[in-house]
């Protein structure tokens, strides 16, 4: 069948994704449980999917969720005590009035109609005659952002893009498949300033279940008598922009910046827009690092930007280079692993040696710590240097005789152990490629070769790896003079983009059940088919499936969060502390970059480009001025009452963003 005509049936199978009016054009509506006060589901007027914008609060979608976790109860901890307000004094008007007490406090919830959907505010009333100090505050608003799988996710779940910024706080919730109406949420009153995570343990979903979300006003004091409200408005909006436009029209204000990376010296515009119009301030870069920029929107209120200052960026990659090779080479030649690139743990200053009751194949020696040899080796063609190449040279021979065999099956670990993992294959081929492009040693190009057919041959042709490296294979093995070898590996790729189109947005289960590096890869590869073989079904595919991409990233301001993917499970797999819970950035956010730049190559316009560029950049503060380097940055307040809001001490696999990094600013 021509890849065209499998086209037209995925285009059947779209019909599973919502993608106009019918996915609900009306307001937000609200239904509260009489028990708790809760709110039990949010729903849009006219939609027929039957979408849930919340998580079921009875058990019945996951068993942990419960009634404790419904929409408007919370927690906070006064007095040494956790606190929790879940059983109602008094409900009236249909759960529009509501009532609690928790150690003293009283807390009264509000909910009316407004344009749009509805409006809340809850407001804590100090009943005691002293003061209390209110800590550790939150409001669940559990969206039901989770991965059942991809013809559910794309009909029947959002992701939720969480701005906590004060008294300019936003949620922005999208459909997964990128189409129809969704719903946003914005600050009204008070303010919210974090954000907190739970039901998150190894035993809830793993990787398919991004929790219950929690948002977090300010901590405060309460004289005898005093009073604290925080209030949001609910509403339907039209997507990204709308969402936007919706913010504007109901009284909010929005901030943003001009970009949100930048090198030491510059000068960064940062505006505040509201209905009235738009203020700006410039901002100096003056040192390296956070920049969290406060900006006053009147009446004591705030809002912030949050900037990152860094070296000018080459310098930058150069000095993470110049870390990996003095510190994350083995370079022991009794030891097995001589000449592997290696996990390394900034705590103890020394390489991981993988030899500990952990001993996971997630920090072993093969597997992602490919990344740091194809970093190397791209920044080698840039700035030839005899101490990197014969490293690179070492890693290469340790990856030919220690990760794979003679047919090439490629396996995680030295000795040829573990599993033959179907996304180890790619990694590795693109590393041989470079080194080819670097060397000129056809043995590479023939390395890169055989991988790949190995790769098909085990795994076939519906494996959505990430990197498979189309464009570059082509080119070396061109280059090689291996045209036949070029040929045979591009009707590989052929058959590879029928099934993918085969299959359209229907994404089958890899080691998560939906997730932004299926998508991403899927779409990169296509656009590399479309660029390599200039076939339109290809372009077709890439643009079809684009919305999907795009959903999975917000608009936040903030350079760890701007047009950066959701991820909520690496920290655990690869960090020191195995925490689940938000990492932004992770390094795989840098996957949407690659798709947009070959997008942008394929036509797709200059914004592509842009935002790709910025993706990268945002990823830049996973590396410190001296060459170290983070894994992931867990990003809310607390995940299951475990503190966040820190770069986890291993520098395992992120050097995949600096990889790309090169791709995107220099095409390599």
């Amino acid at each position: 069948m021509k890849l065209s005509s499998l086209l037209l049936c995925a285009a059947l199978l779209t019909a599973a994704v919502p993608r106009d009016a019918r996915a609900g054009d009306g307001p937000v509506r609200f239904a509260t449980d009489p028990t708790t006060g809760a709110i039990a589901s949010l729903t849009l007027a006219g939609d027929t999917t039957g979408m849930n914008w919340m998580l079921r609060t009875d058990g019945s979608q996951y068993a942990w969720v419960t009634s404790k976790y419904g929409w408007g109860l919370g927690y906070f901890t006064a007095g040494g005590r956790t606190l929790s307000w879940h059983t109602p004094e008094s409900v009236a008007d249909g759960g529009r009035r509501v009532v609690y007490t928790a150690g003293g406090v009283r807390v009264e919830v509000e909910r009316s109609e407004a344009g749009g959907g509805f409006a809340e505010r809850y407001t804590f009333v100090n009943e005691g005659a002293m003061p209390v100090r209110l800590t550790d505050l939150g409001i669940y608003t559990p969206f039901n952002d989770n991965y059942p799988d991809a013809r559910t996710c794309l009909r029947e779940r959002c992701h939720a893009h969480i701005w906590p910024g004060g008294a300019a706080a936003w949620v922005e919730a999208r459909r997964m498949s990128g189409r129809g109406t969704e719903v946003g949420l914005m600050l009204t009153q008070g303010n919210v300033v974090d954000y907190d995570i739970w039901e998150r343990g190894p035993e809830r979903a793993n990787s398919n279940f991004r929790g219950v979300v929690a948002l977090c006003p300010a901590d405060t004091t309460l004289g005898p008598g005093g009073r604290m409200t925080v209030g949001w408005r609910v509403f339907a909006c039209d997507g990204p922009e709308g969402f936007r436009r919706s913010v504007l029209r109901y009284g909010g204000t929005l901030a943003e910046a001009d970009r949100y990376v930048a090198t030491v010296g510059d000068t960064v515009r940062v505006a505040l827009r509201t209905a009235r119009g738009t203020r700006h301030r410039d901002v100096r870069i003056g040192r390296t690092g956070d920049h969290t920029v406060a900006l006053d929107l009147g009446g004591g209120r705030q809002t912030c930007v949050r900037l990152l200052g860094i070296p000018a960026p080459e310098e930058l990659v150069a000095r993470r280079v110049a870390f990996i090779l003095d510190h994350q080479q083995m370079n022991d030649t009794a030891d097995a692993r001589y000449g592997a690139f290696m996990v390394y743990d900034n705590e103890t200053g020394r390489i991981y040696l993988n030899d500990d009751d952990r001993a996971s194949h997630d920090t072993d020696e093969g597997r992602e710590r490919v990344g740091m040899g194809l970093l190397l080796a791209k920044w080698c063609m840039l700035h030839p240097d005899a101490r990197l190449r014969r490293a690179l040279v070492r890693y290469a021979a340790f990856v030919r005789r220690e990760l794979q065999t003679a047919d090439y099956t490629t396996y995680s670990q030295t000795g040829r152990r573990g599993y033959h993992r179907g996304y180890n294959y790619p990694w590795v081929a693109d590393f041989y490629f470079h080194m080819y492009d670097l060397t000129g040693d056809a043995r590479y190009a023939a390395d890169g070769y055989g991988t790949l057919c190995a790769f098909f041959r085990h795994f076939g042709y519906g494996f959505y790896a990430i990197d498979i490296p189309v464009l570059e294979s082509m080119k070396a093995l061109e280059r090689a003079g291996m045209s036949a070898e070029r040929d045979t590996l591009l009707a590989h790729y052929r058959r590879t983009a029928a099934r993918f189109a085969e299959t359209g947005p229907l994404f089958p289960r890899h080691e998560v059940n939906y997730e932004q590096s299926i998508v991403a890869p899927a779409v990169a590869f296509m656009a590399e088919m479309y660029l390599q073989t200039a076939d339109t079904a290809c372009l077709a595919y890439v643009r079809r499936l684009m919305p999907a991409l795009e959903a999975f990233a917000g608009s936040q301001p903030a350079y760890n969060l701007n047009g950066i993917a959701i991820r909520h499970w690496d920290g655990y797999w690869f960090g020191k502390r195995p925490l689940y819970g938000d990492t932004f950035p992770h390094y795989w956010s840098t996957l949407n970059a690659v798709a947009y730049y070959y997008y942008a190559r394929c036509g797709g316009g200059d914004d592509y480009l842009r935002r790709a560029r910025a993706i990268v950049r945002g990823n830049l503060c996973l590396f410190a001025p001296d060459g170290r380097a983070s894994c992931a940055y867990l990003a809310p307040r607390r995940v299951d009452g475990r503190p966040g809001h820190y770069y986890d001490p291993f520098a395992n696999d992120q050097d995949w963003a600096l990889a790309f990094y090169l791709l995107v600013e220099h095409g390599i």
